[in-house]
């Protein structure tokens, strides 16, 4: 956790710059920065996103989940722009749960999730990232901010930031050229940096809910290898391979593509 900014209030915060390309070269720090929802950031956390002079925040949250969250403390000097562009399903329940159990809300009313089973709807949702129109149609806007040098540097999060925020993170990897074992080792991350929050989060359902089943929440909060191998599976059976997916899925370009290297690479 090196690349990790040491935010109290949003400790799955971390730069992509610093890792290895597979042609030698790295990926830019002070570019991208992926982190969880910024609701609950201390002045300090405020003060270090400050220091970083964001010019764009990228919440890929949809306004419902906006609507319950505690509002995203930003800073002021400057004070960047926020770009919502929502990777959100509203018939799958899995979005739903993941917000109530980062908000600490009652999980009554899940019946569909629970018989899918919590390891299935996140397999099934990463899928869903692959193909979903309005999926494909948000992960699209977010590269291009990305392959904008005015939007830099810029921060994108989601409510827990290892799923949409993930997936989106390892778009951006690979398509700069960085070996998908270290977009891996990037992506589980995640349960370092949150395993605190996890905790404080089991224990107060725990608390509240003595009869809780913990096998059925740690696969909504923690980062597994399955979910993302999912949704490389998906772009390998749907597109062929990933620079298809890229290409014909994200309708990603080679000038795109150029720009984003260009933003992002040293």
């Amino acid at each position: 956790m090196e690349r990790g900014l040491g935010l109290f209030g949003a400790p799955n915060t971390r730069d992509l710059g610093g890792l290895p390309t597979i042609d030698g070269r790295r990926v830019r720090r002070g570019r991208v920065v992926r982190a969880s929802a910024l609701g609950r950031l201390t002045d300090d956390d405020v003060a270090v996103l400050g220091a970083l002079r964001l010019a764009r925040v990228v919440d890929l949250r949809d306004v419902s989940e906006v609507a319950l969250a505690p509002p995203d403390r930003l800073p002021t000097d400057p004070a960047p722009a926020v770009t919502t562009l929502p990777i959100y399903d509203p018939a799958h329940p899995v979005f739903t749960y993941v917000s109530a159990v980062m908000l600490g809300h009652q999980l009554d009313g899940y019946e569909a999730l629970a018989e899918e089973g919590t390891p299935g709807a996140m397999t099934a949702i990463y899928r869903w990232f692959v193909t979903g129109e309005s999926a494909r149609d948000s992960l699209a806007a977010a590269v291009r901010v990305l392959a904008d040098p005015v939007a830099l540097p810029v921060l994108v999060h989601c409510s827990a930031g290892k799923d949409r925020t993930g997936w989106l993170s390892a778009i951006v990897l690979t398509a700069l050229g960085v070996d998908r074992v270290e977009i891996t080792v990037d992506y589980l991350a995640t349960n370092h940096a949150a395993a605190e929050v996890n905790g404080a989060i089991l224990a107060a359902m725990r608390e509240r809910r003595p009869e809780l089943d913990e096998d059925a929440i740690r696969p909504v909060l923690e980062a597994r290898t399955d979910y993302l191998d999912a949704a490389y599976a998906e772009v390998d059976r749907v597109y062929g391979g990933f620079d298809a997916y890229l290409r014909e899925g994200l309708g990603m370009d080679e000038a795109l593509c150029q720009a984003l290297r260009a933003n992002l690479l040293e």
